[in-house]
Order: structure tokens, then C-alpha cells, then sequence
């Protein structure tokens, strides 16, 4: 089902050159680059990168690399490459996995007084334990494009040897299900990050609001086998809404960086408010849109 020609129904006539899976395999590539793009920021608060903080700054932009590449391959021997991008994106899975694993070991006291050893207070100040996921979620989103579905909407994915391996859920429902998952998992480290600051900002709690918003009406759509236009406008209404948030945040945070008359000094964007991390607010929202593009493959396009 073309939900997004439900909302709008003149896009029906507009061509897009790209099937929904391409956009969404290209969408992971660049979210892999710019995963280690901000941890490497991340990580030189520090000063010094020790050789577990390399992994995932190293892995990002080489993923991403591959998948671009990959989707080069697909043009020709699209099982090869959905091999190729599957490989990627179950490392991509494990490297976020034991990132988290790491982060909360950083956070913890193992030494500490029973009951202390990790609290709310050590994980807000200590490294963003939900950060590393990201790769987790780009793995598992990423191996969903991949897998072409036949027919669309089946939750029916063909794999190699012409049999088809069904799931519970359809395609669009596991998008909804996975970015209510990763609109939360934003949501949760931007509370934690602007705790810091004790909330003394009203305005900070409008990510916060948006992000909840934004969670509960994915969440909720993936459990709706045939959801509404009402549904799908609400659902729409709060991917923009995350997209504006995002990028009206990482304004705030350049803008904070800047010193008082406006100069860019490297030292403040590496120690300062992270100017990368509402962008993910706009990721999801963008991604959560995407979702909703014609389901068809590129090859069940053409055939239909």
C-alpha cells in the first residue's frame, strides 16, 4: 500500500527514480558515515582515542563506503550485493551492541557501594550508552531493505534459491515498529544529555515532548494492519515535526558554539553542545517519511 499517495494523492504521478529500498540502503550508508563522523567528535573530548573508541569511527565511513559501492553491484547482481550489504549490516549490529556494552561499563562503579554501581545519575554523566545503537539500528533497517519482499506489503521476503522466508510483520510495519524504536532511543539520549543542564532552558523540553510524540505515533502504526488517512496524516505531522526540531537544534547548537561575537573556534564544536546530535531528531523524521514511499522493489516496479 502506497501510503504516501493516500496522504497525497497527486504524488501518484510523480516519478521516483528510485524504488523505496534503494533510498533506504543509500539512507544507511550515509548514516554509517556520519555515525563515526560524530563519535569521532565524540571521543575527542577526551583528548585521547584509545583502540576500542577506533572501531566504530573506523567502521562507520568504511561501511558506508561498501554499501555505496554495494549499490553500485546491485545495479548488475542484486543478490550479490543484498549478500554484501547483509554481511555489513550484522557487523553494523554487533559493533553498536558492544559500543552500549562498553558506554555503560565506562558509566558504571563495579567497585562501588551495592546500589550505586550504576545509577541515573552516572549515565547522564557518563558516556551515552543508547549513542552505539544507532549502528544497531541502522543494521537492522539496513537488512530489511535488502531482502526484496514478494508481493509487496506480504511480509514475504525472497531469498536466494527462489523460496521465500515469511515474517509476522510486514515491510512498512517493521519500518514503523523500527523507527518508533529509534525515535525513542533519540529521544531518550537528548533527555539525558540536556539533563546536565538541569532543564534550566524551557525550550529543551520540546525535543523531549516532539520525540515522545513521534514515538507513539510510529509505535503505534506498526500494530495497525490497515491504518487510516487520519493515522497517516498524524503520522506524517509528527515526522515534520521531528525534521523541524532537528534542524531548529542543531542551529541552537552551532549558534551556542560560536563565541560572543559570532567566530567559529574548533575547540568549543568539540567540547561544546553537540551540533551533530539533533540532527538525528530530522534523520528519523526524514526516514519515518521514507517509510512511506510505494513498497514495490525496483524489479516489481518495473514489472508492474
Amino acid at each position: 500500500m502506497y501510503h504516501l499517495a493516500t496522504v497525497f494523492p497527486p504524488i501518484r504521478r510523480v516519478r521516483i527514480p528510485l524504488s523505496r529500498d534503494q533510498i533506504m540502503l543509500l539512507m544507511a550508508a550515509v548514516n554509517e558515515i556520519f555515525l563515526g563522523i560524530d563519535i569521532y567528535l565524540a571521543h575527542s573530548i577526551s583528548g585521547t582515542i584509545v583502540p576500542n573508541e577506533w572501531i566504530p569511527i573506523i567502521f562507520g565511513p568504511v561501511a558506508g563506503a561498501i554499501l555505496l559501492v554495494t549499490g553500485l553491484i546491485a545495479l548488475k547482481q542484486r543478490p550479490l550485493a543484498t549478500l554484501i550489504a547483509t554481511a555489513v549490516f550484522l557487523v553494523s549490529i554487533a559493533v553498536g551492541l558492544l559500543g552500549a556494552y562498553f558506554h555503560v561499563l565506562r558509566a558504571a562503579l563495579p567497585e562501588g557501594p551495592e546500589g550505586q554501581r550504576l545509577t541515573v545519575r552516572l549515565l547522564v554523566w557518563g558516556p551515552p550508552f543508547l549513542g552505539p545503537t544507532m549502528f544497531s539500528l541502522v543494521g537492522l533497517w539496513g537488512i530489511s531493505a535488502a531482502w526484496v519482499e514478494d508481493p509487496p506489503d506480504s511480509g514475504r521476503l525472497r531469498m536466494p534459491g527462489g523460496w521465500h522466508l515469511p515474517l509476522p510483520l510486514s515491510k512498512t510495519r517493521a519500518y514503523f515498529l523500527m523507527f518508533g524504536l529509534g525515535i525513542m532511543v533519540t529521544t531518550i539520549s537528548a533527555v539525558l544529555d540536556h539533563a546536565r543542564t538541569g532543564f534550566e532552558n524551557n525550550w529543551l523540553w520540546i525535543p523531549t515532548v516532539i520525540g515522545v510524540f513521534g514515538t507513539v505515533v510510529s509505535v503505534t502504526l506498526g500494530f495497525i494492519e490497515r491504518p487510516t488517512r487520519a493515522d497517516l496524516i498524524t503520522y506524517v505531522i509528527a515526522m515534520l515535526l521531528l525534521i523541524l526540531t532537528g534542524l531548529i537544534g542543531a542551529w541552537l547548537h552551532v549558534n551556542d558554539n560560536l563565541t560572543a561575537r559570532g567566530a567559529f573556534v574548533a575547540e568549543r564544536f568539540i567540547r561544546g553542545a553537540p551540533f551533530l546530535a539533533p540532527l538525528l531528531f530530522a534523520n528519523m523524521g526524514a526516514l519515518g517519511l521514507i517509510a512511506l514511499l510505494d513498497p514495490r522493489s525496483e524489479g516489481l516496479k518495473h514489472d508492474g
